[in-house]
């Protein structure tokens, strides 16, 4: 299939290049840099000996994505372009809503113009709020989201749901096929320690901190709360390997081609670990020591979050084959070998 992955400089994107590549696919690339790199693109090629045509869009650019879409006729989307940081997310709603919900509404407009009625979309188990049950199934009713980043995402899901119902009552006989993947979090890297989470400024995310951390960028880590009801009082988290995440998209493919109507799959690896438990990990794996301190905690988390990802096994063949030792394993290489990311 001819797929255009919008983000796919990022972190997650560009390791679904990867494997959409590695599996045959034709793949395409938009992405306005603002939390990526185009030396992450020219790695993925030298990865896989493929070219990957790119284009700087910002997906809130109708023009932009136009000429795009009357260059090339994809057969699908996958869509991760968006910003992604829960506490920024509460700092800067309205950046959050322009960004992702404007951005998306403008790409299916587009899609949809140009007769491609095919998305995978990246979601997020932040949809589950403060979740009913653990594990998280995907019956899990959708709870209030904690921050805007959530909201976003759980917004997104609804809308892109509406643009099948909507078809289904007008009869279109080109109706949209939606995938809407909520995933946990992705830590880990290429085995080839090319790319990886590479984030601007100070990080977000748990693993880059710690890796910026044991590569000197960083004194310590901050750990946000420790007075959790979970069994060392810090977050419990679904840390899923970012590359088991890539294939979980190239396999969602396939409820796209048997035309699924709106689809939805939790990916990840049904194991929750604690912000300690990874710390630990990763000093196992690497013999690095980790520094830590304990902060407040941050505004819009949870306190424990993981999958039941068995529906993606059975309806996908999909299932998560790498464990937190290599996660921190894969991390790791692709920092000290590029301890300022991607500055060359």
């Amino acid at each position: 299939m001819r797929i255009l992955v919008t983000g796919g400089a990022g972190f997650i994107g560009s390791h679904t290049v990867i494997s959409l590549i590695e599996n045959g696919h034709e793949v395409s690339v938009v992405d306005n840099l603002v939390n990526s790199s185009e030396i992450s693109l020219k790695r993925v090629e030298r990865i896989t000996g493929h070219n990957v045509p790119f284009h700087k869009v910002d997906i809130r650019d109708r023009e932009g994505l136009d000429k795009v879409f009357s260059a090339t006729h994809f057969d699908a989307v996958i869509h991760f372009a968006g910003l992604k940081a829960v506490g920024e997310s509460v700092l800067k709603p309205w950046e959050y809503y322009d960004n992702n919900i404007g951005g998306t509404l403008v790409l299916v407009d587009v899609m949809r113009k140009h007769g491609v009625k095919n998305i995978i979309f990246s979601s997020s188990a932040t949809v589950y709020g403060v979740p009913e049950t653990i594990p998280i199934t995907e019956e899990c009713p959708k709870g209030k989201c904690t921050n805007p980043y959530g909201q976003t995402k759980s917004m997104l899901e609804e809308i892109l749901t509406d643009l099948r119902t909507g078809d289904e009552k007008t009869g279109d006989s080109n109706p949209w096929n939606v995938v809407l993947l909520r995933y946990f979090n992705p830590i880990g890297a290429h085995k080839s320690g090319l790319i990886g989470e590479n984030p601007n400024g100070i990080p977000n995310n748990l693993m880059p901190y710690i890796t910026q951390v044991a590569v000197g960028r960083l004194d310590h880590l901050n750990v946000f709360g420790n007075d959790y009801p979970t069994h060392d009082g810090t977050g419990v988290r679904d840390y899923i390997h970012v590359v088991d995440l890539a294939e979980g998209h190239v396999k969602a493919l396939k409820a796209i081609e048997n035309k699924c109507g709106v689809a939805i799959y939790n990916l990840g690896t049904g194991t929750g670990y604690s912000v300690l438990d990874v710390v630990k990990a990763f000093e196992e794996a690497n013999g690095v020591k980790i520094p830590y301190e304990i902060k407040p905690r941050r505004p819009g988390d949870v306190a424990v979050c993981y999958s039941d990802p068995k529906k993606a096994e059975r309806e996908l063949g999909w299932k998560a084959k790498y464990d937190l030792i290599d996660m921190c394993r894969d991390s790791w290489n692709w920092q000290k070998n590029n301890p300022n990311g991607f500055e060359e």
